[in-house]
């Protein structure tokens, strides 16, 4: 199938009269008009002082207008799309270390966003929908600047940086991940060709569209192959089923978290399953439990694709084959655009059978982290980038993971830097010592927890200090359980221990 490498090429395979945007009991957008939208935001961006490589912050709610807006400003600018539930805080850090030039907020937006666009001299833009269809949009000054310094007008060339954002970092700052035109392009290529998607597939889209996996996966991937995407405003278990009713789809993609309050409400469903067959199911962003894509694929009678990606990677790295190819449940199967390796200490690669890390390479893949020499020593590798996870390669190809190198918490595929709750919380008046960790959870894969040394004299409550961190932090990052300790065990070198932590603790 075809290959891209700019956004306007990916979206010019689209025939004219077919949809490529649908959303709940809203006008349907066509791939004209989503591509004269995409030429429109070029030229508006143009003749407000905006071009190529110009980093444009997008804080929209979930849907279509979330989805064209990235499209059409990934193939002008830089896109960095944001998760809108973020606290001003949050923005602030996020907006300073993208040096993002412009603000984009739909119209009558009150997010804190804006007040720290307002301190930071950022140019807002505010989004108004248009009568072409759903997804279709005009961008409007609210602040009108003159330039600062010169653009670049035009198209984003392969080359040019379409998407940032940040991956979460245990022993540092959140690190930016910049992504060019050509790898979302291959990324999205990828995932089409693994899951052969044609012009006759229509995606459910209940992904949040500021993370990697709904913005590739659930976006690019379809549009690249001309087919459509129903754009729902983000998951909700209770409308799941009768979206799926309003827009036939031939398949979907989520978290597992998603997938088992799915596959809960099934059973009362049976009849809505039934008159919209699935042609698959796909699954991403963290390990699917075995008994889980049992039921999913008994209640769908469809197969569950479990594939494995993350962020530097532009998403997916491998995936398990559509069937007649065969599927292994626990593994996240074989290699699925880039080259994927197992790596020892030392840089050599193994043999398979034998554990290690698992690294990769491709068009799929970051050239390295924005401004950060150190991160990038550490993640490459004779060309190989390491992605901090372990895991062993069978015979065939098939990859499992087998742990993970990185302290990271991935709690219902949502990402969150341990270091920077930590930070957090040790603000607190009443806190001397604080370790953020990751506790085992049956749904989530993982939760949030936090062990605790006080001051001396000082008091603190679970309660105090889970509303302290929840001023400054987004709900998910918030520890679900915070442990008081006189002392956090350490290690030989008396570095505090993050790693087996919730067992040494006994949870």
């Amino acid at each position: 199938m075809q290959r891209f490498s700019t956004l306007v090429e990916l979206l010019a395979v689209g025939a004219d009269d077919a949809i490529a945007l649908q959303a709940p009991g809203a006008k349907p957008l066509t791939y004209r008009d989503l591509r004269a939208n995409q030429q429109k935001t070029l030229a508006t961006l143009n003749s407000f002082g905006i071009g190529r490589q110009d980093r444009v912050a997008i804080v929209l709610p979930n849907g279509p207008e979330m989805a064209s807006s990235f499209v059409s400003i990934a193939a002008a600018a830089t896109a960095a799309p944001l998760n809108p539930v973020y606290r001003a805080d949050e923005f602030e850090f996020y907006l300073s270390d993208l040096h993002a030039k412009a603000l984009v907020v739909e119209k009558g937006s009150t997010s804190p966003a804006l007040a720290i666009a307002e301190k930071l001299k950022i140019q807002v833009l505010e989004l108004t929908p248009s009568e072409e269809g759903i997804g279709a949009f005009t961008l409007t000054q609210v602040n009108p600047q003159a330039p600062s310094v010169p653009f670049i007008p035009g198209p984003a060339a392969p080359e040019d940086i379409g998407l940032i954002l940040h991956t979460s970092g245990t022993t540092s700052r959140p690190k930016i991940v910049p992504l060019s035109n050509i790898n979302i392009c291959a990324s999205g290529c990828n995932v089409r060709d693994n899951l052969q998607l044609t012009v006759a597939d229509r995606g459910l889209n209940i992904m949040p569209l500021f993370h990697i996996h709904g913005l590739i996966a659930g976006l690019l991937a379809p549009l690249s192959a001309g087919s459509s995407i129903f754009c729902t405003p983000g998951f909700n278990a209770l409308k799941f089923f009768s979206w799926m009713t309003e827009a036939k789809p031939t398949w979907y993609t989520a978290v597992p978290t998603m997938h088992q309050t799915i596959v809960a409400r099934a059973a009362q469903n049976h009849d809505v399953i039934a008159a919209n067959p699935l042609r698959f199911i796909r699954s991403s962003s963290s390990s699917m439990p075995p008994q889980v894509i049992s039921e999913l694929e008994a209640a769908f009678k469809t197969p569950l694709i479990e594939a494995y990606g993350m962020t530097e990677a532009a998403h997916q790295m491998a995936c398990n084959p559509l069937p007649p190819a065969k599927r292994i449940p626990g593994s996240v199967g074989i290699a699925a655009g880039p080259e994927v390796a197992i790596m020892d200490t030392e840089g050599n690669l193994l043999e398979r059978g034998l554990t290690g890390e698992i690294v990769i390479r491709g068009p799929n893949v970051t050239a390295g982290y924005e401004n950060n020499p150190k991160a990038n020593a550490e993640a490459y590798t004779n060309g190989w980038f390491r992605t901090g996870d372990q895991g062993i390669m069978d015979a065939d190809g098939y990859l499992s993971i087998t742990g993970r190198l990185k302290e990271i918490i991935s709690r219902g595929g949502e990402k969150i830097s341990p270091r920077e709750v930590d930070e957090i919380l040790m603000d607190h008046p009443a806190v001397e010592q604080v370790v953020t960790f990751g506790i085992p959870h049956d749904k989530l894969g993982e939760e949030v927890g936090a062990a605790v040394v006080l001051r001396e004299g000082k008091t603190a409550t679970e309660k105090e200090l889970r509303e302290f961190a929840a001023i400054r932090l987004a709900d998910f990052k918030i520890p679900r359980k915070i442990l008081f300790l006189e002392e956090i065990p350490k290690g030989a070198t008396g570095k505090l221990q993050r790693i087996g932590l919730a067992a040494k603790l006994g949870l």
